[in-house]
């Protein structure tokens, strides 16, 4: 089968498109084709080993995993009954995804309508319901105010969405240039803070007359987070899921910033999965249905086939490209 392989870590240019024997399930895995796969800001720290340690130690070489949507057509040994030959799916994976098939454990497995378009579809595997999970565990509640960092990102234009859906009294989101802070606007943000136009937390401060907010949704990390800190109502709460400002520098939280009855807590999509698994199950029915009627408008700005995966990491990093970015075989 077609694949693209990462036999050392660095620029885009070490993803090379090559053949690889198809892999066999394992025990409890189903063997998908997949339709498409979607390239989050995660894959391309992985790509050049910058992803935060203990969470990434691969073994070289590699496929890179990320947001799948293809159809089954094979089951492993051991697999239950729910999972069957056929069915359209959705899965996160951390390896093998940029590829034309990939096993995946059928846990993972998230059923997918087969009337919505494949590359709309990769918004169920993680970006969706990480949108979704980090509102939750920031304890949100309807008219609350909430700033959203990459609101014009992969997973950040849906949690200007769902904010608002949700009831948000104020969302606010930050992206770098007018054209992304444009974008977040068009979504939904009462507020759209061009961190390339000045300090972004004082252009925040100003948007909430200095009262701060109540949840961030912080996938920057690094002095964004310290910094956030700060933008903190009392009782507010940020909930860290990502370091993309950061790398593999995640910084140590001072707790004497946390006095002011602030909070920081972080979040794993499998996490909330395994805690909350009846939340996660509701918030995947909603948002599929929610992507069909596209009352949640999952952008793609770039659709590519699997061989200009380079370009496609390239297009991220950039971050000229709002929504996501989506690679098909």
């Amino acid at each position: 089968m077609r694949a693209v392989v990462l036999h050392e870590f660095g620029s885009p240019d070490v993803l090379r498109p090559e053949r690889i024997p198809v892999p066999a399930p394992g025990p409890g895995q189903v063997l998908v084709k997949v339709e498409a796969v979607g390239v989050g800001y995660a894959q391309t720290q992985m790509r050049g080993d910058r992803f935060p340690a203990p969470m990434w130690s691969p073994s070289l070489p590699l496929v890179l995993g990320g947001d799948v949507v293809g159809e089954v057509v094979r089951l492993g040994p051991g697999v239950p009954g729910t999972a069957r030959v056929g069915a359209r799916v959705g899965a996160y994976t951390l390896l093998g995804a940029y590829a034309e098939y990939v096993a995946v454990d059928a846990a993972a497995l998230l059923p997918v309508p087969a009337e919505l378009d494949a590359a709309v579809a990769t918004a169920i595997p993680a970006p969706g319901p990480i949108a979704a999970g980090t509102l939750d565990a920031a304890r949100f509640r309807p008219g609350e105010s909430v700033l959203v960092h990459a609101a014009a990102g992969g997973i950040g234009h849906l949690s200007v969405q769902l904010a608002r859906r949700k009831g948000a009294g104020l969302v606010i989101g930050t992206a770098g240039g007018p054209a992304r802070a444009g974008f977040a606007a068009e979504l939904g943000a009462d507020v759209a803070v061009d961190r390339h136009a000045g300090p972004w937390d004082d252009q925040v401060r100003a948007a909430t007359g200095g009262a701060g907010v109540d949840v961030i949704l912080d996938s920057a990390g690094g002095r964004t987070l310290l910094e956030g800190i700060d933008l903190l109502a009392p009782r507010g709460r940020l909930v860290f899921y990502g370091s993309s400002g950061g790398g593999r520098d995640v910084p140590d939280v001072p707790l004497l910033k946390l006095l002011g009855m602030r909070s920081v807590t972080g979040f794993t999509l499998s996490g909330w999965r395994a805690a909350r698994p009846k939340q996660f199950h509701a918030e995947h029915v909603e948002l599929a249905s929610a992507l069909l009627s596209e009352e949640v408008r999952h952008e793609i700005g770039a659709t590519l086939p699997l061989s200009e995966a380079a370009e496609a990491h390239r297009l991220v990093e950039s971050g000229m490209c709002p929504g996501r970015v989506v690679l098909t075989p």
